[in-house]
C-alpha cells in the first residue's frame, strides 16, 4: 500500500454497513448518530510527550475500531476511501 501513517496517526479503511431490511422494506437510519466503524490499515510509530518520553502506539494493523463522526479526515487513494486521524480519538476497539 502507498499510504503510511506517521507519528501518532492511524489510517482506517471503512467497513461496509449492512442495510436493515424487513421483508422488502429497507429501514433507513439517517437520523441516528453513530460512530464510524473501520479496520486499521496503517499505524504511526508514536509520539514524543511534553516531558520528552517516547510513547509508542497502542493500536495495531487489523484492529477494528470505532471513530467519532467529527474528527477523521477522509482520504481517497487509488479509488478507495480511507479515514486518517490521531490515535487518541479512537472511541473503542472491537474485539
Amino acid at each position: 500500500m502507498g499510504l503510511k501513517a506517521v507519528f501518532n496517526s492511524i489510517i482506517v479503511k471503512p467497513l461496509e454497513e449492512e442495510e436493515k431490511k424487513y421483508g422488502n422494506i429497507i429501514i433507513s437510519d439517517l437520523g441516528k448518530e453513530k460512530g464510524l466503524l473501520g479496520t486499521i490499515v496503517s499505524v504511526g510509530e508514536g509520539h514524543v510527550s511534553v516531558t520528552g518520553n517516547f510513547i509508542a502506539s497502542k493500536l495495531q494493523v487489523g484492529d477494528k475500531v470505532y471513530l467519532p463522526q467529527m474528527g477523521p479526515v477522509k482520504i481517497e487513494f487509488e479509488g478507495v476511501e480511507y479515514w486518517a486521524c490521531p490515535e487518541n480519538i479512537v472511541l473503542a476497539i472491537v474485539e
